[in-house]
């Protein structure tokens, strides 16, 4: 059986892509390599992409290359950074926004990635664990920390400065959801999709939670489990979220974590 990860983390991003703006966070690169460290004692291959590694092209290159992973193969994918709305031009969005994940050179929007993850193979297990925020809501001033969206202003900006690019994009993936895909997944998310994810010295908030229940693989509860004691232990204003990929024959939510 084989198992692979793929962990990105973002502490900065090209200002020539996103219109002078670097995003500069201090501990996405610390999530993601904290995350690899976590799957390959898990059992896990990783492959780490930071920073200015984390592009579009390199996560699709990776997740193509997944097309070889069979039934009971695990794939494991976690993000730290970023993440923004578009204006969702399909239709599928209830809120009329696609979220995305602000990676070095671009933006990858959720369609694009639930197209990338529809062509798993029937069987394989997906966990997504994704620390970024999907809301232009600012709660700096009553944290006094650091959140991970990228302003809603400039990422309207950015998106109709490159529409030839996210055009093209849009084109190669309309209508794709997480209901599509074949494999087994979930994701679990650091907040919902009203909310912002806090970034931190170390870790991001939800990473770190994510880290002390795992406790060195200690933790010995399901992923159900998991989600319900970070939920326990972080602020309201910051409520992980965890939502089922595809349409799995069993309830994958009820596996050990990690495992």
């Amino acid at each position: 059986m084989t198992a692979l990860s793929i962990h990105l983390g973002l502490n900065a991003v090209d200002p020539a892509h996103y219109d002078g703006w670097s995003g500069e966070l201090a501990a996405c690169e610390h999530d993601a390599t904290d995350m690899a460290s976590i799957a390959q004692a898990a059992g896990f291959v990783p492959t780490l992409l930071l920073t200015e590694a984390a592009t579009g092209d390199a996560l699709m290159g990776l997740l193509a290359r997944c097309g070889t992973l069979r039934a009971g193969d695990r794939l494991l994918i976690t993000f730290a950074g970023h993440g923004s709305q578009v204006p969702d031009m399909n239709g599928d969005e209830a809120d009329g926004a696609d979220e995305t994940w602000v990676l070095h050179d671009r933006m990858v929007i959720d369609d694009e990635l639930y197209s990338a993850i529809r062509r798993l193979q029937p069987g394989v297990r997906l966990i997504l664990v994704s620390d970024s925020c999907h809301s232009g809501t600012v709660d700096r001033a009553m944290t006094g920390r650091i959140d991970r969206s990228m302003p809603a202003a400039l990422s309207a900006a950015v998106y109709a400065h490159h529409d030839r690019t996210y055009g093209r994009i849009r084109s190669r993936t309309a209508g794709a959801g997480p209901s599509d895909a074949r494999c087994e997944g979930l994701l679990m998310a650091a907040c919902q999709d009203n909310q912002v994810a806090l970034d931190g010295d170390r870790n991001g908030l939800f990473t770190g939670t994510l880290k002390g229940i795992w406790a060195g693989g200690r933790f010995r509860g399901s992923y159900l489990d998991a989600m319900r004691a970070a939920r326990a232990a972080m602020p309201r204003f910051q409520i992980p979220n965890l939502l089922t990929l595809g349409s799995p024959a069993r309830r994958i939510e009820l596996d050990s974590l990690f495992a």
